[in-house]
């Protein structure tokens, strides 16, 4: 489906009869989101932030799922534009709300220790590792180069409520920087789940959630596989979106 702004379309994300804008030449969203959305803990009601929320998926997806009020951070103004207009396209504008700032400033943006949930899609790959994508979108959405790890981990500490929760979709080979971030930021890891592209595939996701203020205790959950044998999604990713087309693990 096309938008009526060129270069743009809109997609079905196969829940809810929600819809999202995505320009052709910006960074769109994965599975990555998919899978930080249905992993995160969202209790009914819940008062979530979006650190980085590029199109906004995730805070749609969220809705869906239970949660209350969706606040999303974007320190690009094109992609807090166009999340924003997503947001209106499904007449969400009561419930999720897109904020352009850096999050590495959130200090008289949004009150601190007042979140039950907050989430992170952040960029996997620190300056100097893999080649730097030329729209800048792609690559602050792929490469620290607007925030790193440090960064997104104290927005979140900022952010959460005592007992609240944070959840982080990031890559395997960097789990002891991002685990040991958490820690020290007062957010105790305490669910990992690692997702593989095939059963016989090494991994190539982790997902991880923290409590801030819980005692240490790490929950290492079964593999999550994306695809079966013949190539098609498994059934778990399927109960997700039953309609969705593949997507291929960056």
């Amino acid at each position: 489906m096309n938008s009526s702004h060129p270069g743009e379309r809109i997609d079905d994300l196969l829940i809810n009869n929600l819809k999202i804008i995505q320009h052709e030449r910006e960074f769109r969203f994965s599975l990555d989101a998919v899978l930080l959305a249905h992993f995160a803990t969202v209790r009914p009601g819940a008062a979530v932030v979006d650190l980085g929320t590029g199109t906004g998926v995730i805070g749609l997806l969220l809705t869906a799922l239970g949660a209350g009020r969706v606040t999303g951070v974007e320190i690009n103004p094109q992609m807090a534009e166009l999340a924003q207009r997503s947001v209106q396209l499904n007449k969400l504008e009561h419930q999720v709300g897109i904020i352009h700032a850096d999050f590495r400033q959130l200090k008289g943006v949004l009150p601190s220790g007042q979140w039950e949930l907050v989430v992170a899609n952040p960029p996997y790959r620190p300056i100097g590792r893999g080649l730097i994508n030329p729209s800048d979108a792609v690559a602050s959405a792929r490469h620290e180069i607007t925030a790193d790890l440090a960064d997104v981990v104290q927005a979140a500490r900022y952010l959460v409520k005592y007992r609240g929760r944070f959840a982080m979709i990031h890559i395997p080979e960097r789990m002891v920087e991002v685990l040991s971030a958490m820690s020290r930021a007062g957010i105790e890891p305490k669910r990992l789940r690692l997702v593989y592209p095939a059963a016989d595939k090494k991994p190539k996701l982790m997902l991880v959630e923290g409590v801030r203020g819980a005692k240490s205790g790490l929950d290492v959950l079964p593999p999550l596989v994306v695809y079966d044998k013949q190539g098609d999604y498994t059934a778990e990713i399927r109960a997700y979106y039953p309609e969705l087309a593949k997507e291929v693990i960056d």
